[in-house]
């Protein structure tokens, strides 16, 4: 006999998630009877589940890597599962497609309910992006950023503001094919704005270099 599938309704939406976030899921999200699964089991799984989602301009690169995707956590209704993400940047194009993957991958491991939230504060950094990311980005041929705060920053101690005007210094930027760091900025935006677009003066290959901010 064949199986009609389940419709698709939508949970519960928070006050605090934005109109365009999906929040699709199977049933009511009431725990099926005899389930011994735990919410810390659950939050595992939908972990999991998420770190396998690529970003969709650098596919090399999961959310989780990249830094987009903030924390997963249970909702205050105990049940439904809220997966956190940030854009890179204000009006980046690829969120909606990074929502609609992260849902896909939560529906996909049977995590119903869900959902995604994307908050905007406080604003992405690439700091946040993960040494395994880094990595993947300079075998992908893209010079990862440096370091924008500082290691105390890091740590949570507060930090003094001076508005002593300083003189900019160009950080070397070493090739992700040949690692020189003989490379020459050709323009402030490449392939996306986030990136600028280098070439090495040793190996003549050019190559985006993902700017820190």
């Amino acid at each position: 006999m064949r199986t009609v599938p389940a419709p698709m309704t939508r949970a519960p939406a928070s006050p605090f998630a934005p109109t365009f976030a999906p929040t699709f899921t199977h049933g009511d999200g009431s725990t099926p009877a005899g389930s011994a699964v735990s919410p810390e089991d659950r939050l595992a799984r939908a972990w999991a589940a998420l770190e396998a989602v690529p970003d969709p301009e650098i596919p090399v690169v999961s959310i989780r890597d990249l830094g987009i995707l903030r924390d997963v956590a249970m909702a205050d209704d105990g049940q439904t599962i809220e997966a956190i993400i940030t854009p890179t940047y204000s009006g980046c194009p690829a969120m909606s497609q990074i929502e609609e993957d992260a849902g896909r991958a939560l529906e996909a491991a049977g995590l119903a309910p869900w959902r995604v939230r994307t908050v905007l504060a406080p604003a992405w950094t690439t700091d946040w992006i993960t040494e395994a990311g880094r990595a993947s980005l300079r075998t992908f041929g893209i010079a990862p950023p440096g370091q924008c705060a500082s290691p105390a920053a890091h740590g949570g101690n507060v930090q003094p503001m001076r508005f002593v005007p300083r003189q900019p210094q160009a950080p070397a930027i070493a090739c992700p094919r040949c690692g020189s760091v003989h490379t020459q900025e050709l323009s402030r935006f490449a392939s996306t704005a986030c990136k600028a677009l280098y070439r090495c003066l040793d190996c003549r290959e050019p190559f985006d270099y993902f700017k820190p901010y």
